[in-house]
């Protein structure tokens, strides 16, 4: 009995040698000289007249031919990918994570679809925001974020002051020289605030995206690894298609 994968992996193949051959049909029935031929015979006028040998060119492309050709070359085709589509409806299994059934008689072209989300969603988890290492983070219920511990520090501010280098006499004034002293004026107390995550949370995400790919790539393999019915579409369609017949279908 087929197997479900065994017709997903041959149907590209068939898919592409279908396709090459049915192009070349095409551009073979577009070359006019290869469909024409051609049968000339010379009589002279009287037995002493000049004889010319015959000419002839046969046909090399028959139109009906090449569309017969071509319609058994695409019932393979259609035959592959109506096995593997009605199989597709029928091919369903559970996705476990932990032992335990997170989605069951998942359909294998759903696997499919999570499969693709899966990889897109790995990379959107790896490149969330995580918090600076280097502070410490608190919840802060009433901001709903993030928060560090308050830290205060000073804030100074440049005072000027005067420094009596020479007392005034009365022949000369009193020499003084200005300077500045930094002065506390206050205090700044600065609490950091953050939206994005502890680097633990971005990993314990990216450990269930993991069991997830496991999980669905296993349940996938475990639906294409059921049997399936071969259809034969292909033979009736083109029965229809070249000769207007339509055949009792057998139910299957």
């Amino acid at each position: 009995m087929t197997k479900l994968n065994q017709i997903i992996a041959v149907e590209k193949g068939v898919k592409s040698k279908a396709y090459a051959e049915v192009t070349d049909a095409h551009h073979r029935l577009q070359k006019s000289a290869l469909l024409a031929g051609i049968s000339r015979t010379y009589q002279p006028k009287d037995e002493e007249g000049e004889q010319y040998p015959p000419e002839s060119t046969r046909v090399q492309v028959r139109a009906e031919e090449v569309l017969r050709q071509t319609a058994s070359t695409l019932t393979r085709l259609f035959d592959v990918t109506a096995t593997k589509d009605w199989a597709n409806c029928e091919a369903k299994a559970d996705v476990v994570v932990d032992g335990q059934v997170l989605l069951r008689a998942v359909p294998a072209t759903y696997l499919l679809f999570l499969e693709k989300q899966l990889a897109d969603l790995h990379t959107f988890v790896a490149k969330l925001p995580v918090l600076d290492a280097s502070e410490s983070w608190s919840y802060d219920q009433a901001a709903d974020c993030w928060a560090t511990e308050p830290v205060q520090t000073t804030k100074t501010k440049k005072i000027p002051r005067n420094h009596v280098k020479a007392e005034a006499t009365d022949k000369h004034p009193a020499q003084v020289e200005v300077y500045y002293e930094d002065v506390v004026v206050g205090h700044w107390r600065t609490v950091k605030f953050s939206g994005a995550l502890p680097a633990s949370r971005v990993k314990e995400l990216l450990d269930r995206v993991d069991k997830l790919q496991q999980a669905v790539k296993f349940a996938r393999e475990e639906a294409n690894n059921s049997e399936v019915t071969d259809q034969r579409i292909g033979e009736r369609f083109f029965a229809y298609l070249l000769d207007g017949t339509i055949s009792p279908q057998t139910p299957r």
